[in-house]
């Protein structure tokens, strides 16, 4: 199993990259989206740019995500008992719930439905830059 485990982490590290940059992405369409007219030509492009981009491409990059994780922590059992490991899961698990919660927003969005502001998606933009960050330092500093 040690000699995947290189080409495990490759692959899951590439997921996540797509991933990531759809949830930093998605959000900066939906400011554009919700300072647009509804049922205009530019509302409509946007919201198949977001379809697209949700389901075509982050969609199956969380999925990679979570199976190729899962098989590193199959790989590495004994991770499960260190700290920085269920911090990093934490974040794992509320960067899914966002990604969630942007499917609602998008399909609000794409039928009208929408009742937040750009000011509201430029904020909510920020979010999950700041779980990346605790992400990235749990797996590379390993603090506890």
């Amino acid at each position: 199993m040690a000699e995947i485990y290189p080409w495990v982490k490759a692959f899951h590290v590439a997921a996540v990259i797509a991933w990531m940059a759809g949830m930093l992405y998605l959000p900066r369409l939906f400011v554009y989206h919700a300072d647009a007219a509804a049922g205009s030509e530019l509302a409509e492009t946007l919201a198949v740019m977001e379809r697209r981009l949700q389901l075509g491409i982050m969609g199956p990059a969380m999925g990679a995500t979570w199976l190729l994780g899962i098989a590193m922590i199959a790989i590495e059992p004994g991770w499960l008992s260190q700290g920085w490991l269920h911090v990093k899961l934490a974040g794992v698990i509320a960067l899914s719930a966002g990604h969630g919660i942007m499917g609602r927003w998008r399909r609000d969005l794409a039928t009208g439905a929408n009742r937040r502001s750009a000011r509201f998606f430029r904020i909510a933009n920020e979010v999950p830059a700041l779980i990346i960050l605790v992400i990235v330092v749990m797996v590379i500093v390993k603090p506890f």
